[in-house]
């Protein structure tokens, strides 16, 4: 009978101790951003392009495929700032408007600064593992600038614009952490961002904590060899010899090459899907897909049929594919038109994750309606600027979108007005037939230039 008893009361204790641990990654969703880097909208399969994406097209069948959808700039750095702080750039302490420069001696002292909160920051102070994987460029030179800086446990990846692609370094600079700390690294930096999410996703299956991994790639952007001829650094396309084998049907050479990054690119999500699904995590996982801005022209990109490119506010500049899967919270092989942002991603997340913002102050709009239910997000204004670029050879841009209609002035001063409804190629400026709206738009222009700047 005691040992009746005895068996009894071990059971209820081994029933307890099962109901008060802690669950193995908490109920809450996990986030994996899967950002790239200067690929256009015309670069991605299931967006029209001939460049070969299955397992990029393969998130978009088991997800919500968005056809309006917008970075917070034209340019990397100002993206990277507004997507991980949910704010304008042109609310930046350092007016990272443009790109940060490596090599600058100016830019050695500018970046994102503290109290300028990162999605990161807010999820790990309410629990989350958190890890960016892959590109930087939110500043370089010193600690303070780095990732584990600001709110990343784990840093993995470059500080740089760019990065050779075999030796990880900027021209001849070593730009490659470990954390806090440079390390030598050798290989394919396509393959060795990848293999880095493969070995944190594994840790996660038996994490007691939820997790954001932020995974930048740098491709397709191109890499930044060395000159040993001319002492110095130069833009490369960097292709392996069996990626460009798989796109030999593109005729011109550097859209060839630059499909040949791809391809690599899209192996590498691929093989982190898997990981996800065979680690038991996809289903609890949130997963967005998008790029930073628009394609470069110049080196192989496309965002046909749109107008522009990448440092430009045209469309082509600025409207990138974005995807996101959720298994049984957002509907498989859907598309939706509404207006959206990269800003709108740190309310969204932040409300999923249950992490308070109400001390913050976001520019973007919480979304999650839309993603599990198909609310539409209503109305939306939109204000870009791209800043003056001398290195660069770039001047000021900005532009506002407000419902339907985008009042554009590019580096020049020339100006122009479309309706996006209608002309969403940008072919019509309307400043002559719609005067009262040109104005109006110009004059909200003025307004938030001023509003926004810090």
């Amino acid at each position: 009978m005691q040992r009746q008893h005895l068996r009894w009361y071990l059971i209820c204790f081994l029933l307890l101790i099962t109901l008060v641990k802690p669950l193995p990654a908490a109920e809450r969703p996990n986030f994996l951003i899967i950002f790239t880097d200067d690929q256009g909208i015309h670069d991605v399969g299931c967006y029209g392009s001939e460049i070969p994406t299955p397992n990029i097209d393969h998130l978009a069948k088991e997800g919500l495929l968005f056809r309006q959808y917008y970075s917070a700039s034209a340019i990397c750095t100002p993206s990277r700032f507004g997507l991980l702080t949910g704010r304008n750039p042109s609310r930046s302490r350092d007016q990272l408007l443009g790109a940060l420069m490596f090599m600058s001696d100016v830019d050695q002292n500018r970046g994102i600064q503290p109290g300028e909160t990162t999605i990161a920051e807010v999820l790990q102070q309410n629990g989350y593992q958190t890890a960016l994987l892959g590109k930087w460029h939110l500043g370089h030179g010193t600690e303070s600038f780095l990732p584990v800086s600001h709110g990343f446990d784990l840093f993995r990846g470059h500080t740089g614009g760019c990065i050779d692609y075999f030796t990880m370094t900027y021209g001849n600079i070593p730009d490659w952490y470990h954390n806090r700390q440079h390390v030598t690294e050798n290989g394919y930096a396509t393959d060795l961002i990848t293999e880095e999410a493969e070995h944190f996703l594994k840790d996660q299956r038996t994490a007691e904590k939820p997790f954001f991994l932020f995974l930048a790639y740098n491709a397709p952007h191109f890499g930044k060899g060395w000159s040993p001829k001319a002492q110095e650094p130069v833009n490369i396309m960097q292709p392996r010899g069996d990626d460009l084998k798989r796109v030999s049907f593109i005729k011109d050479k550097v859209r060839r090459e630059f499909a040949a990054m791809t391809v690599a690119l899209d192996d590498g999500i691929g093989r982190v899907m898997s990981t996800l699904k065979n680690n038991g995590l996809d289903e609890n996982t949130v997963v967005i897909f998008m790029t930073d801005h628009g394609g470069d022209y110049v080196y192989g990109g496309s965002n046909q049929p749109f107008r522009g490119g990448k440092a430009t506010l045209f469309e082509g500049g600025i409207r990138v594919p974005f995807i996101m899967r959720w298994p049984g919270k957002i509907k498989a092989g859907t598309e939706t038109s509404e207006v959206t942002w990269a800003l709108d991603l740190f309310p969204t997340i932040c409300r999923l994750a249950d992490a308070d913002t109400s001390g913050l102050t976001l520019d973007g709009r919480d979304i999650s309606t839309l993603l599990t239910e198909q609310k539409p997000v209503g109305s939306r204004e939109f204000y870009w600027q791209l800043g003056p670029h001398q290195e660069l050879d770039r001047g000021r841009w900005t532009a506002v979108r407000q419902g339907d209609w985008k009042y554009l002035e590019d580096a020049q001063g020339a100006e122009f007005l479309f309706d996006l409804k209608t002309d969403p190629s940008e072919k019509q400026n309307l400043i002559k037939t719609e005067p009262e709206k040109y104005q109006a738009l110009q004059q909200r222009r003025d307004e938030l230039a001023k509003t926004l700047s810090p």
